[in-house]
């Protein structure tokens, strides 16, 4: 039944207590899509990636392009290798 799955990863989001530094370029280009509150709240969250190795900012995991969804604290990754 898990043959036809899309991701590969189930990454568990983590609360932290202060915000992560992103990218300005990052959230300016979210700010297009996501509001200024969540964008604030979602600074405050992370995740362990299982591609780069490292936890990095919820706000850098929505915006990869091996992102697929979040659903109830977990988000779905494609896990495929990530250029540059």
């Amino acid at each position: 039944m898990s043959e036809g799955k899309e991701w590969k990863y189930e990454v568990k989001v983590l609360q932290l207590e202060k915000a992560m530094r992103v990218p300005k370029k990052l959230t300016e280009d979210l700010k297009k899509a996501l509001s200024r509150k969540m964008i604030s709240r979602m600074k405050k969250e992370a995740v362990d990636c299982p591609v780069l190795g490292k936890r990095v900012a919820f706000l850098q995991c929505y915006a990869c392009p091996n992102f697929i969804r979040r659903v109830r604290g977990i988000v779905y990754c494609r896990g495929e290798k990530l250029e540059g």
